[in-house]
This record gives structure tokens, C-alpha cells and sequence, in this order.
């Protein structure tokens, strides 16, 4: 007996101790969040059949990616079979559902990240690339760089089995109508309408990735946040995920994604905290519009806007899973 009364006393003297906290972070469960854009998205502008069309493919979109972490797969995978369901939808200002320039074109923007090694890729302008965030996935996994433009993105995305389109299988009506409405009152209109997705998956890795067509009637050439690692897309294993929608210029001045995930490393501020301190101070208090979604290492989430609404959806390894759209 007195043997194994000091057998045990060794195994509590000697042998670390695991609380709770740490035994959540070496298993932790998956989460996914995903945005389809911000901006003026109110109820009394919304039909009934619309609304229904938006919910049924963000909950497409969720169930793509979720698929991927309940078996055992990466948040890469996942925020990318997320946003490729959003990409090929007509409903969202990414892929199929671009909006088109000043000279009545569509130029897409997309960044990928991954948290584990903050290994990143990113495209922006491209014009026939069906999905551009396969394209920003392969220049992260088969280029020494990080973001690359035009015609250099499109040969590399050719050279690497990608699919290549012609420009009209990004037509669609009502972005061409609303082209057409601002260039004769020469203003913007429809800022917003990027997607994007942010994973943390069994093995305890995020990701985040996001996509755009950009600005209706924007100047060509312009790019703006969503391919911009820092500004529109970060992940780092030690924080959190970001991917962000909004009016670029202000989200690439204030490296919003970036000062996000600082303000945790640097000041401990959790990530509600941190994403309510750029999103509806240090952006409003200034004018820039938009929001960002964003998943910690502790599968924690945010969602935060300061537009009237945001296309936003969440599911988690323990059955929870939501669908909004307005404030």
C-alpha cells in the first residue's frame, strides 16, 4: 500500500498538469464562419424569394465547407470549398456574381491564408479565372510570392489545371443594370458584396480567405482590400482568422484584419473586443464602412458590421449553426 501511495504522489509531483483550458486547445472542435458582403441590406428591401435565395446558398456554402472539417479535413480546404460555392453564385459580388468597372469589365480580387505558418497568395485583377480563390491558393502552394496580378495570375493559374473562361460567363443582368445605373449618374452604388470564410479545424489550424469583384464602376486597375494580406484577409494560429468586407481604401489604410489580430497578441484583448475596436470605432470614426468575421484559437467568433447588414452564417463542431442577414 505504502508503495503505491508514493507511486501516485510521484505522478502528481512530476507529471504536468492539464486544465481544462489546455486540454481544449490540443482537441479542439471545428468552426466555420463565412460573410457574403456588407452594406445597406435591410428587410423591406428584400422579397421574400430573394431572402430565401441568399439563405440557401450561404447554408450551401456552410455545409460545403463544414463537410470538409467533419472529416478530419484542413481549414484551408474549408474556407476554400466555402467561398467556392459563393464564387459559382451569381447572388454574391465574387466569381459569377462580379460586378463590372468603369469600362464595363470585371476584375477579381482573392487571398488566402493559412494560420499555421502564415503562409499566404493572393490574385487581383484577374479577368478570366473562373474561381479566383483557387488561383490565390496557388500562389501560396506553387509560387515563391504572394500576390500577382493580371495576366501573370492568369498564365500561372492556367499552368496549374485551372479553369480558364471567357469574360462573358461573369455577365450577369443585374450587375450589368446596376453598371449601367451608375455610369449615367456617374456615382457608386453596390460598394459591397465580397465573401469570405474563416475556419479552425480539428488539428487546431485557422484559415481565412476572401474574394471580390470589387466596386461597381470602379476605375480600371483599382484593387482593393480583399487581396491585400493584413488589410482584407489574416490568419495566424496564435490569434485568430479575419476575412473582411467593406469600402477597401479605409480597410487598407487601417490594415484592419492585421490590427485586429495585434490588438489580441499585443494588448490581450479577446476577439469580440478587438473586432468591436476597429470595426465600430477606429473605421466609423473615420467613415469606413463594412464588417469582418473572424474565428480565435479557442473557436470563439465575431461578426461584427457597422452597416445596416451583412450576409453572414456560423457552424460548429457542437450543433450550432445560424444564418443572418440583418442588424
Amino acid at each position: 500500500m505504502k508503495k503505491l501511495i508514493v507511486f501516485l504522489l510521484v505522478l502528481v509531483l512530476f507529471f504536468p498538469r492539464v486544465n481544462a483550458q489546455e486540454i481544449k486547445r490540443n482537441n479542439p472542435g471545428y468552426v466555420l464562419v463565412i460573410h457574403g458582403g456588407a452594406g445597406t441590406i435591410l428587410k423591406e428591401n428584400m422579397t421574400p424569394e430573394k431572402e430565401k435565395a441568399y439563405r440557401e446558398k450561404l447554408n450551401e456554402a456552410l455545409e460545403a465547407g463544414e463537410h470538409v472539417l467533419k472529416t478530419g479535413g484542413s481549414s484551408l480546404d474549408a474556407v476554400t470549398q466555402a467561398i467556392l460555392v459563393m464564387e459559382n453564385s451569381p447572388l454574391f459580388n465574387a466569381g459569377k456574381g462580379a460586378v463590372f468597372t468603369a469600362e464595363g469589365k470585371n476584375e477579381m480580387d482573392a487571398s488566402i491564408m493559412d494560420g499555421r505558418n502564415l503562409d499566404a497568395g493572393a490574385v487581383a485583377s484577374v479577368r478570366h479565372i473562373k474561381n479566383p480563390i483557387l488561383a490565390a491558393r496557388v500562389v501560396m502552394e506553387k509560387t515563391p510570392h504572394v500576390l500577382i496580378i493580371g495576366e501573370g495570375a492568369e498564365k500561372v493559374a492556367a499552368e496549374n489545371g485551372l479553369e480558364i473562361v471567357d469574360t462573358s460567363y461573369f455577365f450577369t443582368q443585374n450587375r450589368w443594370d446596376s453598371y449601367l445605373k451608375v455610369k449615367k449618374k456617374m456615382e457608386e452604388a453596390e460598394k459591397h458584396g465580397t465573401v469570405g470564410a474563416v475556419a479552425l479545424d480539428k488539428h487546431g489550424n485557422l484559415a481565412a480567405a476572401t474574394s471580390t469583384g470589387g466596386m461597381t464602376y470602379k476605375m480600371k486597375g483599382r484593387v482593393g482590400d480583399s487581396p491585400i494580406i493584413g488589410a482584407g484577409t489574416y490568419a495566424d494560429n496564435n490569434t485568430c482568422a479575419v476575412s473582411a468586407t467593406g469600402h477597401g481604401e479605409y480597410f487598407m489604410r487601417y490594415v484592419v484584419t492585421y490590427d485586429i489580430t495585434a490588438l489580441m497578441k499585443y494588448k490581450g484583448y479577446t476577439l469580440q473586443q478587438a473586432a468591436d475596436e476597429v470595426i465600430m470605432h477606429k473605421l466609423k470614426d473615420i467613415g469606413g464602412d463594412g464588417g469582418i468575421i473572424a474565428v480565435d484559437k479557442d473557436g470563439n467568433i465575431a461578426m461584427t458590421f457597422n452597416t445596416a447588414g451583412m450576409f453572414r452564417g456560423y457552424v460548429n463542431s457542437v450543433g450550432k449553426k445560424n444564418i443572418l442577414m440583418y442588424k
